[in-house]
């Protein structure tokens, strides 16, 4: 068999299917892999609707996907890390473009490639990934799971870890508790912060949000909304407030409630302008606006250990499987929350 299925977008029509395409074949610090999971998220939408674009892609049709996990099936030449076929992987959502002089991968790149949008991703039977973006992970831990940590899980790991710092007893409201914001209240509750506030429209969301280890769960239209985030504080307000949405309403909002000194960590990506209408009170109180793209390559790896060692359950954030021929339909469900999806799962 020398071809295979895999979700293209076409770029300059602005569709998407799945089709016959063949197998890759891989270069030098290259290697093929079989996918065995692939993660369906918001980015992915967007991509497809049209309000996503990509800032670097290397070809005019892309295959979707930057949460996958699989199994090494073909070694490239000139490989530097003593891989070998049949090892068990998810991989970085990312890798720098590797143009730059002295590119230095721990560090942000302004010209960061994105799996799915930038290159081919992970909606496919095999995928070609470069070594350095590899990350074995144990056979105790499900192809499903693993997929999902590049993105849904890595993203709010970083920005609660890294962006924001959050320390123990520090109080934190996330607003949008689907795939990345239910993720984002576990982890807060994984570093000890309290109280942990979840906003969502949907009661559905608010109720997951609790069992995910939130102490509160708000409506956000609820008309003693800003009272509500005060009793919960203490009076002093939220030390941190993440944007999971995306939307700029969100983005008002939480930074109205926010106490001394706090945050405003955008997660959530949005093509809209940021704005912040607050006037002297910003400036009084000392707040912050911070912005946050993704996760950093070091935390695929941290957060496999911990999934590995059991600190971290993610087998409540798989919604579903779906055939990779059903793409299109898995994107529809996510698009318009048929079932409240945290994460739905691509299987080749």
């Amino acid at each position: 068999m020398d071809t295979m299925l895999a979700g293209r977008f076409h770029l300059d029509s602005k569709k998407f299917a799945v089709e016959e395409i063949p197998i890759p074949v891989p270069g030098p610090g290259e290697v093929l892999i079989e996918v065995k999971a692939a993660g369906v998220c918001l980015s992915d939408v967007h991509l497809l609707d049209g309000s996503l674009v990509p800032l670097f892609a290397t070809s005019d049709t892309i295959t979707v996907g930057h949460e996958m996990a699989g199994v090494i099936h073909t070694l490239g030449p000139d490989l530097k890390r003593g891989l070998t076929a049949g090892t068990r992987v998810t991989l970085e959502a990312g890798k720098t473009c590797g143009r730059c002089a002295g590119c230095v991968r721990h560090r942000p790149c302004t010209q960061m490639l994105t799996a799915g949008i930038d290159y081919d991703g992970g909606w496919a039977e095999y995928v070609i990934a470069r070594e350095e973006t590899l990350i074995p992970i144990p056979d105790s831990l499900p192809f499903d799971q693993a997929a999902i940590i590049p993105d849904a899980v890595s993203t709010p790991y970083a920005a609660v870890v890294a962006t924001a710092g959050v320390r123990p007893a520090q109080s934190v409201g996330i607003w949008g508790v689907g795939g990345v914001g239910a993720h984002n209240v576990r982890l807060a509750r994984l570093v000890g912060a309290a109280p942990i506030i979840a906003v969502d429209p949907l009661p559905s969301a608010r109720e997951r949000a609790l069992a995910f280890g939130a102490d509160h769960a708000l409506d956000p239209a609820a008309p003693d909304f800003a009272d509500q985030i005060r009793a919960a504080t203490d009076g002093r307000g939220l030390d941190f407030a993440f944007d999971c949405a995306g939307v700029p309403a969100v983005r008002e909002q939480a930074a109205s409630v926010l106490g001394l000194g706090g945050s405003l960590i955008l997660v959530g990506i949005t093509p809209k302008p940021l704005t912040i209408t607050e006037g002297l009170t910003f400036n009084y109180l000392q707040k912050q606006v911070r912005g946050h793209y993704g996760g950093f390559p070091e935390s695929v790896s941290e957060l496999v250990r911990l999934a590995a060692t059991g600190r971290l359950d993610l087998a409540p954030s798989i919604t579903d499987h779906i055939p990779l021929v059903d793409a299109a339909d898995a994107v529809s469900r996510l698009e318009n929350k048929i079932g409240d999806p945290i994460r739905l799962i691509l299987v080749p």
